[in-house]
Protein backbone atom coordinates (compact mmCIF):
# COMPACT_ATOMS: atom_id res chain seq x y z
CA UNK A 1 0.00 0.00 0.00
CA UNK A 2 1.26 3.25 -1.13
CA UNK A 3 1.81 5.69 2.01
CA UNK A 4 -0.21 9.18 0.64
CA UNK A 5 1.57 11.04 3.34
CA UNK A 6 5.11 10.81 1.58
CA UNK A 7 3.82 10.71 -1.74
CA UNK A 8 3.72 7.55 -4.61
CA UNK A 9 7.22 6.30 -4.61
CA UNK A 10 8.78 7.62 -1.76
CA UNK A 11 10.64 6.10 0.99
CA UNK A 12 9.77 7.65 4.30
CA UNK A 13 12.49 5.63 5.78
CA UNK A 14 16.29 7.22 6.60
CA UNK A 15 19.16 6.36 3.84
CA UNK A 16 21.26 3.42 4.71
CA UNK A 17 24.66 4.43 5.58
CA UNK A 18 26.16 3.28 2.10
CA UNK A 19 23.54 5.70 0.32
CA UNK A 20 24.28 8.63 2.76
CA UNK A 21 27.70 7.87 2.12
CA UNK A 22 26.99 7.41 -1.71
CA UNK A 23 25.21 10.68 -2.14
CA UNK A 24 27.95 12.88 0.27
CA UNK A 25 30.61 11.41 -2.23
CA UNK A 26 28.05 12.46 -5.54
CA UNK A 27 27.82 15.66 -3.92
CA UNK A 28 31.45 16.47 -3.30
CA UNK A 29 32.36 15.22 -6.67
CA UNK A 30 29.69 17.80 -8.08
CA UNK A 31 30.90 20.79 -5.99
CA UNK A 32 34.58 19.64 -6.92
CA UNK A 33 33.47 20.25 -10.83
CA UNK A 34 31.63 23.47 -10.13
CA UNK A 35 34.75 24.62 -8.48
CA UNK A 36 36.83 23.37 -11.63
CA UNK A 37 34.54 24.48 -13.82
CA UNK A 38 34.64 28.07 -12.27
CA UNK A 39 38.79 27.90 -12.20
CA UNK A 40 38.76 27.38 -15.58
CA UNK A 41 36.52 30.01 -17.02
CA UNK A 42 38.61 32.41 -14.83
CA UNK A 43 41.55 31.79 -15.89
CA UNK A 44 40.55 31.63 -19.42
CA UNK A 45 38.89 35.31 -18.97
CA UNK A 46 41.75 36.59 -17.61
CA UNK A 47 43.98 35.23 -19.93
CA UNK A 48 42.58 36.07 -22.80
CA UNK A 49 42.02 39.58 -21.37
CA UNK A 50 46.39 39.63 -20.56
CA UNK A 51 46.65 38.52 -24.06
CA UNK A 52 44.13 40.96 -26.04
CA UNK A 53 45.79 43.57 -23.89
CA UNK A 54 49.19 42.57 -25.15
CA UNK A 55 48.37 41.92 -28.35
CA UNK A 56 49.48 44.88 -31.36
CA UNK A 57 45.85 44.33 -32.72
CA UNK A 58 42.78 43.76 -31.10
CA UNK A 59 42.11 39.58 -31.73
CA UNK A 60 38.31 39.97 -33.00
CA UNK A 61 39.00 42.59 -35.19
CA UNK A 62 41.83 40.53 -36.61
CA UNK A 63 39.61 37.23 -36.92
CA UNK A 64 38.30 37.50 -40.20
CA UNK A 65 41.37 38.14 -41.77
CA UNK A 66 42.51 34.81 -40.21
CA UNK A 67 42.54 33.61 -43.57
CA UNK A 68 44.17 35.57 -46.02
CA UNK A 69 47.85 34.57 -45.45
CA UNK A 70 46.89 31.00 -45.97
CA UNK A 71 44.94 31.76 -49.38
CA UNK A 72 48.20 34.21 -50.61
CA UNK A 73 50.44 31.07 -49.75
CA UNK A 74 48.00 28.49 -52.13
CA UNK A 75 47.15 30.81 -54.78
CA UNK A 76 50.59 31.16 -55.28
CA UNK A 77 50.95 27.47 -55.27
CA UNK A 78 48.31 27.04 -57.20
CA UNK A 79 50.03 29.61 -60.09
CA UNK A 80 53.33 27.48 -60.09
CA UNK A 81 51.70 23.86 -59.23
CA UNK A 82 53.94 22.37 -61.90
CA UNK A 83 56.62 22.99 -60.06
CA UNK A 84 55.64 21.18 -56.67
CA UNK A 85 56.96 17.86 -57.82
CA UNK A 86 60.18 19.16 -58.47
CA UNK A 87 60.17 21.05 -54.96
CA UNK A 88 58.93 18.24 -53.12
CA UNK A 89 62.28 16.06 -54.70
CA UNK A 90 64.79 18.72 -54.30
CA UNK A 91 63.60 18.54 -50.38
CA UNK A 92 63.94 15.17 -49.32
CA UNK A 93 67.62 15.15 -48.08
CA UNK A 94 66.37 17.80 -45.61
CA UNK A 95 63.43 15.54 -44.60
CA UNK A 96 65.81 12.56 -44.14
CA UNK A 97 68.05 14.36 -42.16
CA UNK A 98 64.85 15.38 -39.93
CA UNK A 99 64.17 11.52 -39.37
CA UNK A 100 67.83 10.99 -38.44
CA UNK A 101 67.20 13.42 -36.15
CA UNK A 102 64.07 12.17 -34.51
CA UNK A 103 65.59 8.68 -34.84
CA UNK A 104 68.67 9.41 -33.13
CA UNK A 105 67.31 11.49 -30.48
CA UNK A 106 64.61 8.88 -29.44
CA UNK A 107 66.58 6.14 -29.09
CA UNK A 108 69.59 7.66 -26.57
CA UNK A 109 66.31 9.44 -25.16
CA UNK A 110 65.11 6.02 -24.81
CA UNK A 111 68.38 3.86 -23.37
CA UNK A 112 68.61 7.01 -20.64
CA UNK A 113 64.86 6.17 -19.54
CA UNK A 114 65.29 2.96 -19.37
CA UNK A 115 67.68 3.50 -16.82
CA UNK A 116 66.19 6.37 -14.86
CA UNK A 117 63.17 4.05 -14.86
CA UNK A 118 64.55 1.32 -13.72
CA UNK A 119 66.74 3.27 -10.51
CA UNK A 120 63.29 5.45 -10.52
CA UNK A 121 60.83 2.41 -9.68
CA UNK A 122 59.58 0.96 -6.02
CA UNK A 123 60.43 -2.19 -5.41
CA UNK A 124 62.75 -1.91 -8.58
CA UNK A 125 65.43 0.45 -7.78
CA UNK A 126 69.00 -0.18 -7.45
CA UNK A 127 69.63 2.27 -4.45
CA UNK A 128 65.88 2.29 -3.18
CA UNK A 129 66.58 5.54 -1.02
CA UNK A 130 67.49 7.33 -4.22
CA UNK A 131 64.48 6.86 -6.25
CA UNK A 132 63.46 10.00 -5.23
CA UNK A 133 66.55 11.58 -6.98
CA UNK A 134 66.05 10.31 -10.06
CA UNK A 135 62.46 10.65 -10.15
CA UNK A 136 63.07 14.57 -10.02
CA UNK A 137 65.46 14.32 -12.88
CA UNK A 138 63.05 13.01 -15.36
CA UNK A 139 60.86 15.69 -14.17
CA UNK A 140 63.58 18.22 -14.55
CA UNK A 141 64.22 16.79 -18.13
CA UNK A 142 60.54 17.17 -18.64
CA UNK A 143 59.71 20.08 -17.66
CA UNK A 144 62.42 22.65 -20.18
CA UNK A 145 61.31 22.87 -23.45
CA UNK A 146 63.53 20.86 -26.33
CA UNK A 147 63.38 24.41 -27.53
CA UNK A 148 64.87 26.06 -24.85
CA UNK A 149 67.78 23.62 -25.04
CA UNK A 150 68.51 23.77 -27.70
CA UNK A 151 68.69 27.43 -28.08
CA UNK A 152 71.66 26.82 -25.35
CA UNK A 153 73.51 24.26 -27.32
CA UNK A 154 73.32 26.24 -30.43
CA UNK A 155 74.78 29.38 -28.86
CA UNK A 156 77.72 26.88 -26.81
CA UNK A 157 78.48 24.49 -30.21
CA UNK A 158 77.11 26.43 -33.14
CA UNK A 159 74.13 25.29 -35.19
CA UNK A 160 73.30 22.11 -36.63
CA UNK A 161 72.05 18.92 -35.91
CA UNK A 162 74.02 17.64 -32.81
CA UNK A 163 72.07 20.68 -30.52
CA UNK A 164 68.57 19.18 -31.93
CA UNK A 165 69.17 15.69 -31.13
CA UNK A 166 70.85 16.48 -27.51
CA UNK A 167 67.71 18.92 -27.04
CA UNK A 168 65.48 16.28 -28.17
CA UNK A 169 66.90 13.31 -26.42
CA UNK A 170 67.38 15.03 -23.00
CA UNK A 171 62.96 15.50 -23.26
CA UNK A 172 62.79 12.31 -24.42
CA UNK A 173 64.03 10.87 -21.58
CA UNK A 174 62.10 12.75 -19.25
CA UNK A 175 58.95 12.43 -20.88
CA UNK A 176 59.48 8.45 -21.41
CA UNK A 177 61.58 7.84 -18.28
CA UNK A 178 58.06 8.73 -16.64
CA UNK A 179 56.46 5.89 -19.11
CA UNK A 180 58.84 3.19 -18.33
CA UNK A 181 58.27 3.91 -14.76
CA UNK A 182 54.48 3.41 -14.61
CA UNK A 183 54.91 0.08 -17.09
CA UNK A 184 57.70 -1.34 -15.07
CA UNK A 185 55.71 -0.79 -11.70
CA UNK A 186 53.04 -3.21 -12.70
CA UNK A 187 55.66 -5.80 -13.22
CA UNK A 188 54.95 -9.08 -11.64
CA UNK A 189 58.37 -9.39 -9.03
CA UNK A 190 58.16 -13.56 -8.48
CA UNK A 191 61.04 -13.57 -11.38
CA UNK A 192 62.99 -10.91 -9.61
CA UNK A 193 63.02 -13.30 -6.95
CA UNK A 194 63.79 -16.05 -8.39
CA UNK A 195 66.68 -14.63 -9.96
CA UNK A 196 67.83 -13.16 -6.78
CA UNK A 197 67.39 -16.14 -4.90
CA UNK A 198 69.97 -17.97 -7.26
CA UNK A 199 72.54 -15.10 -6.81
CA UNK A 200 71.76 -12.91 -9.97
CA UNK A 201 72.75 -9.65 -10.20
CA UNK A 202 70.80 -6.30 -9.86
CA UNK A 203 71.29 -5.84 -13.83
CA UNK A 204 70.94 -9.75 -14.45
CA UNK A 205 67.35 -9.67 -12.00
CA UNK A 206 66.54 -6.29 -14.63
CA UNK A 207 67.47 -7.82 -17.61
CA UNK A 208 66.06 -11.54 -17.53
CA UNK A 209 62.66 -10.74 -15.26
CA UNK A 210 62.03 -7.05 -15.57
CA UNK A 211 62.59 -6.29 -19.31
CA UNK A 212 60.65 -9.45 -20.90
CA UNK A 213 57.71 -8.39 -19.07
CA UNK A 214 57.83 -4.21 -20.42
CA UNK A 215 59.04 -4.58 -23.44
CA UNK A 216 56.27 -4.17 -25.39
CA UNK A 217 54.88 -1.27 -23.97
CA UNK A 218 58.18 0.52 -23.98
CA UNK A 219 58.50 -0.42 -27.27
CA UNK A 220 54.97 1.04 -27.98
CA UNK A 221 55.71 4.28 -25.94
CA UNK A 222 58.99 4.91 -27.94
CA UNK A 223 57.08 4.39 -31.17
CA UNK A 224 54.86 7.35 -30.03
CA UNK A 225 57.65 9.54 -29.01
CA UNK A 226 59.53 8.94 -31.90
CA UNK A 227 56.42 10.31 -34.01
CA UNK A 228 56.65 13.48 -31.55
CA UNK A 229 60.12 13.61 -32.14
CA UNK A 230 59.68 13.89 -35.90
CA UNK A 231 57.50 17.11 -35.57
CA UNK A 232 60.16 18.61 -32.99
CA UNK A 233 62.58 18.25 -35.02
CA UNK A 234 61.32 19.64 -37.94
CA UNK A 235 59.84 22.83 -35.32
CA UNK A 236 63.91 23.29 -34.07
CA UNK A 237 64.52 23.73 -37.59
CA UNK A 238 63.55 27.35 -37.40
CA UNK A 239 66.42 28.20 -34.59
CA UNK A 240 69.46 27.06 -36.93
CA UNK A 241 68.85 22.98 -36.26
CA UNK A 242 69.19 21.78 -39.39
CA UNK A 243 66.82 19.70 -41.25
CA UNK A 244 63.46 20.32 -43.11
CA UNK A 245 62.19 23.12 -40.48
CA UNK A 246 65.18 24.92 -41.27
CA UNK A 247 64.23 25.34 -45.38
CA UNK A 248 61.16 26.11 -44.20
CA UNK A 249 61.80 28.84 -42.01
CA UNK A 250 64.03 30.21 -45.13
CA UNK A 251 61.31 30.09 -47.94
CA UNK A 252 59.00 31.81 -45.47
CA UNK A 253 61.32 34.75 -44.57
CA UNK A 254 61.33 34.85 -48.46
CA UNK A 255 57.61 35.80 -48.61
CA UNK A 256 55.98 36.41 -51.87
CA UNK A 257 58.13 34.40 -55.03
CA UNK A 258 59.01 31.22 -52.65
CA UNK A 259 55.39 30.11 -51.35
CA UNK A 260 55.37 26.91 -53.87
CA UNK A 261 58.12 25.64 -52.23
CA UNK A 262 56.22 26.45 -48.49
CA UNK A 263 53.74 24.83 -49.90
CA UNK A 264 55.88 21.78 -51.20
CA UNK A 265 57.58 21.61 -47.70
CA UNK A 266 54.45 21.21 -45.63
CA UNK A 267 52.95 18.81 -48.36
CA UNK A 268 56.38 16.44 -47.73
CA UNK A 269 56.46 16.62 -43.83
CA UNK A 270 52.77 15.94 -43.72
CA UNK A 271 52.91 13.04 -45.87
CA UNK A 272 56.07 12.06 -44.01
CA UNK A 273 54.80 11.82 -40.45
CA UNK A 274 50.85 10.41 -42.06
CA UNK A 275 53.39 7.35 -43.17
CA UNK A 276 55.14 7.03 -40.08
CA UNK A 277 51.54 7.50 -38.07
CA UNK A 278 50.31 4.64 -40.04
CA UNK A 279 53.36 2.59 -39.42
CA UNK A 280 53.98 3.05 -36.08
CA UNK A 281 50.64 2.58 -34.97
CA UNK A 282 50.76 -1.18 -36.97
CA UNK A 283 53.99 -1.65 -35.29
CA UNK A 284 52.53 -0.86 -31.88
CA UNK A 285 49.22 -3.03 -32.54
CA UNK A 286 51.83 -5.81 -33.01
CA UNK A 287 53.99 -5.68 -30.48
CA UNK A 288 50.97 -5.42 -27.61
CA UNK A 289 48.31 -7.25 -29.03
CA UNK A 290 50.44 -9.63 -30.55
Amino acid sequence: MVDIAFGPGRDPRPASGTSAAYLAMVRRRRMYGGILLVLFVVLMASGFDLAQGRNAGGFLQGLPRVLEFPAEVLAEAWEKRANLPGLVLAHVPALVETLNIAAVSTLLGGMIAMALALLATRGLARWPRLTTLFRRMMDAFRAIPEIVIALMLIYILGGGPVPAVAAIALHTAGALGKLFSEVAENADLKPVEGLSSTGATWGQQMWLGVIPQVAPNWLSYALMRFEINVRASAILGFVGSGGIGYDLKIAMQWGMGRYDEVVAIFLLLFLAIVAIDRLSDHARHRLVKG
